[in-house]
């Protein structure tokens, strides 16, 4: 993959104010970032069911996607926005929190099960396929017992960052920033491998 196969940046996250900035939403809140260093600002579209926002020209233009679906109803809003550009699956990536991963970890996959992420459960059943490219970024579990973690997860995903956590967070918004910045001069294999192996400390 190459710089001209990326077309279209989906961020997962919540519309509205009440969920800015959560931990469900780090998805926007990467794509706010890239926006803001290439001035460019999100409109409302409706018949893509989301904000979007586009910088650069001809074969470097890319297209973010923000859903105002909320997270269960995400597929509705990349399917309309694959097929309204004329898109193929492998000219989309899809930036998404994790709650398995610990924060200061991402994983790159380009296929695979929605791993319970209601976000991208519904994009697998609207695309009608598991193979598109996702990036996985941690925001950590609010427990190791797995009961615990299951009565607190809606309170942990949807519970903003700490000053400590934000921290760790810039950095790893940067290193994925510089990576899709990248893409131009590599291939999707060396970005893969770079950005799952990256430390916040490093």
């Amino acid at each position: 993959m190459f710089y001209d196969d990326l077309k279209l940046l989906v961020g997962l996250g919540n519309p509205g104010s009440e969920y800015e900035k959560t931990r469900h939403n780090v998805g926007f809140i990467v794509l706010e970032e890239i926006a803001r260093k290439n001035n460019c600002s999100f409109r409302e579209s409706k018949k893509l069911f989301g904000r979007t926002c586009e910088y650069g020209s001809g074969i470097e233009k890319t297209r973010l996607l923000m859903p105002n679906t909320y997270m269960n109803e995400s597929g509705k809003s990349v399917r309309s926005a694959k097929d309204w550009f004329n898109l193929q699956n492998n000219q989309l990536i899809v930036l998404v929190d994790d709650m398995d991963l610990p924060l200061g970890k991402i994983r790159v996959r380009s296929k695979g099960s929605s791993g319970g992420h209601n976000g991208l459960k519904s994009i697998i059943s609207h695309l009608g396929t598991d193979e598109f490219k996702r990036l996985k970024i941690g925001i950590g579990a609010p427990s190791k017992e797995q009961q615990e973690r299951k009565s607190k997860t809606v309170s942990h995903v949807l519970g903003r960052f700490s000053k400590d956590e934000l921290i760790i967070l810039n950095l790893i918004v940067q290193e994925i920033i510089s990576c899709i910045e990248s893409i131009r001069s590599n291939n999707w294999e060396k970005i893969t491998t770079r950005l799952n192996s990256f430390k916040p400390n490093n």
